[in-house]
């Protein structure tokens, strides 16, 4: 993973893009009446994975329905209140008006370039695949949210006002061929954005790894409902070359100077807010377990400070997670919270990385797919590279820390130990739970893998009961004005806009 200062290169972009050339009489060079192409894209990928990645839930919720974190004050999301706060308007538009057009526009303008040379034509034909592996990852991200989405009619502008909705299975089918035909066509002789891609830097190899990987997550996505197109797709991804080290992932490093910086931090530094803190449900699993990474994720609590203990316990400080749906903003300094990297300004945002590829290998392993190794060769390496990630955001001097036999301990408990683990419950709850545990801070896909496993079981709030946990996005409030006919017919062929309505992949 190439780490690269975001927001010098967005500036650099903008001024070589304008002033890089002789500009005619009466052409103002302080305001640019085009955008490179390369600005675009790098707009494009801080605005994905911003709104991937944010925990403002003003737009983006998975985190807390995946029961990651707990509001602290306001409950209202935490109760799958989405219209309040137009949630989904706002998830819906940012994905579709600040990501997909500048991407579009992007495209636009590379297809209406002059190239000349085999250099130009193979970079520029480079940058079109990723484009395009960007765009499937942010409808994979609307369909997982929503079902039916507009696809084959979206961003046409006024020639398309209204679009329709494409059948969810039949986009998923699309974007998996898409993906297909961008691992092929990337050619690593040449590179493509170069220092406007702020993922990696350009590097063609590293964006066929994460489209294979992506490609292996959507694969396994159709497990349950299309197990042969899963295992053809996932057995192919699989020999593209998906992930192989966490050095590889897709994470993107903030600049650390506003805007560009974490959700975390713009959430509790530059704003001051309080708002969230890890579940209940989150840290008593990894209390159970005995999991390494409470040290790495989570604050310790200073029981002398309690009133009441939750149970009785002799240990000077000790972990307790926010009831989740409830307000909590009484006893704040009662609850365990976010450890300091948190709250770093450049604190990384993860898309799609190494760890999430072993958990994917492990099921496939264990769904009988043509896999290298063993499901409990891959789901050791899922929580291992976990941890170590995890410990060295946190700091842990290894010199001191024996990480091995940290991890190699973790690994040996019954409770954790492939085997002995399902043999006492089941493959799916074994890997459903460790995973959940490995995507802590991914909250889209904290609650898509939650949806696919069943596990862990989140607890309803108070009041509510397991059917009211939402299996979807509602779509949003506005479209049934403003796209009445096509938003009527999407809500009719999925069985109903309503947030317990299941997605096409998710049968059980």
């Amino acid at each position: 993973m190439k780490k690269i200062n975001n927001i010098f290169l967005l500036m650099f972009a903008l001024i070589v893009g304008v002033a890089s050339c002789e500009l005619p009489d009466n052409v103002d060079p302080k305001h640019a009446d085009a955008v490179p192409a390369a600005t675009l894209f790098s707009n494009a990928l801080y605005e994905l994975a911003d709104q991937t990645t944010t925990i403002d839930y003003n737009a983006n919720v998975g985190f807390l329905l995946s029961q990651f974190f707990s509001e602290v004050t306001y409950t209202s999301e935490s109760r799958y209140d989405f219209q309040s706060r137009g949630i989904t308007d706002n998830y819906w538009n940012n994905y579709y008006r600040h990501v997909l057009m500048d991407l579009k526009e992007a495209r636009t303008i590379i297809n209406n370039t002059n190239l000349i040379t085999t250099s130009e034509k193979v970079i520029g034909a480079n940058q079109l695949f990723v484009i395009d592996i960007l765009e499937v990852f942010v409808y994979q991200n609307l369909v997982d949210a929503f079902g039916n989405v507009p696809y084959s009619e979206a961003l046409m502008g006024s020639e398309k006002p209204s679009p329709k909705y494409d059948d969810a299975a039949t986009i998923y089918t699309d974007l998996l061929a898409r993906l297909t035909a961008d691992i092929s066509g990337l050619d690593n002789s040449e590179g493509s954005f170069g220092s406007a891609d702020m993922l990696y830097g350009g590097s063609v190899d590293s964006w066929k790894a994460f489209a294979a990987s992506l490609k292996l997550r959507m694969a396994m996505r159709l497990a349950d409902v299309n197990p042969s197109a899963s295992q053809t797709a996932a057995e192919a991804a699989i020999a593209s070359g998906v992930f192989t080290a966490q050095s590889q992932s897709g994470i993107m490093v903030w600049a650390g100077v506003s805007p560009y910086v974490s959700s975390f931090y713009n959430w509790y530094v530059e704003r001051g807010r309080k708002d969230l803190a890890p579940t209940e449900l989150f840290v008593n699993t990894l209390e159970e377990l005995n999991d390494p990474r409470r040290e790495y994720l989570l604050t310790l609590v200073d029981t002398n400070t309690l009133d009441e203990l939750p149970t009785p316990v002799n240990d000077p400080a000790i972990y307790i997670g926010m009831e989740y749906g409830k307000s909590n903003s009484s006893s704040y300094n009662s609850h365990s919270h976010f450890t300091s990297p948190f709250f770093a300004a450049d604190f990384e945002a993860i898309l799609i990385d190494y760890v999430e590829v072993e958990f994917l290998l492990a099921e496939a392993a264990e769904r009988g797919y043509t896999v290298t190794g063993t499901a409990a060769s891959h789901y050791d390496a899922g929580i291992t590279v976990n941890i170590d990630y995890w410990a060295d955001i946190y700091g842990i001097d290894r010199s001191v820390v024996d990480m091995p036999t940290v991890i190699s301990t973790y690994l040996a408990q019954t409770e954790v130990d492939y085997a002995t683990a399902v043999a006492a419950s089941s493959w799916k709850q074994v890997l459903g739970t460790q995973k959940w545990i490995a995507l802590y801070n991914r909250g889209n896909e904290g609650f898509a893998e939650y949806r696919r496993f069943d596990f862990p079981v989140l607890i309803p709030p108070a009041g509510m009961t397991q059917t009211d946990i939402p299996n979807r996005y509602p779509y949003p409030y506005n479209e049934d004005k403003l796209n009445k006919v096509n938003y009527d017919a999407a809500a009719s062929a999925i069985g109903g806009d309503e947030a317990s309505t299941k997605l096409f992949w998710d049968v059980n």
